[in-house]
């Protein structure tokens, strides 16, 4: 790889990096006393066909990643990251769960986000839900989420969006959050940290 090719490249994943940080930061703040927070709040349906809510997930953390069934890299990376990392610490899945939402409402519904889930993790609870569901549901975590047409594809459109994983811990309150390029051992030693 040439010199500048080198240097444009490190210079790319040290913004990414920067800017994953400053979301972090920022929905840090966002979550302090008298602030209203990155609410944990939804009406979804799960993998399963059943209508959920934030509320049936209370009593266990969850930790929560946005994305779609058709993501051809960073979703799959970061879910197979997640069950890597309740692999490294069994454990957690007494006190942690695992969820996917997606953002692509035209694509992903219930039977197609069980199928998905299921090739990483049996714990990792899959939510999808209407446009209307979908779109309150972004709004609420403060997710980046946009439907991008690809004329040239057969798939017709791609979604380009956030990717950050959110802890929220068994009350339902914004713990903090990791960039996806998180190392899974790193990532269980934070969820041993943060999740009681």
């Amino acid at each position: 790889m040439p010199a500048r090719t080198r240097a444009i490249f490190i210079f790319l994943i040290g913004l990414a990096a920067l800017v994953a940080a400053g979301a972090i930061f920022m929905l840090a703040q966002d979550n302090a006393p008298g602030r209203t927070g990155v609410a944990a709040k939804f009406t979804l349906t799960d993998q399963d066909g059943k209508q959920v809510t934030e509320r049936d997930f209370r009593g266990k953390a969850m930790l929560v990643f946005f994305g779609f069934t058709n993501c051809p890299d960073v979703c799959p990376l970061t879910l197979q990251k997640i069950a890597d990392t309740l692999a490294l610490a069994p454990e957690l899945t007494k006190k942690l769960t695992p969820v996917f939402i997606s953002v692509d409402p035209e694509r992903d519904a219930p039977a197609k986000m069980k199928a998905y889930a299921a090739y990483f993790s049996p714990e990792i609870r899959a939510l999808s839900g209407t446009p209307e569901q979908t779109a309150a549901a972004i709004a609420a975590f403060k997710v980046y989420a946009k439907k991008v047409p690809l004329p040239d594809s057969a798939l017709g459109y791609t979604m380009d969006h956030s990717s950050l994983i959110y802890l929220y811990d068994a009350d339902g309150a914004f713990v903090t959050g990791w960039d996806p390029s998180i190392a899974s051992e790193k990532l269980a030693e934070e969820l041993k940290r943060n999740v009681k």
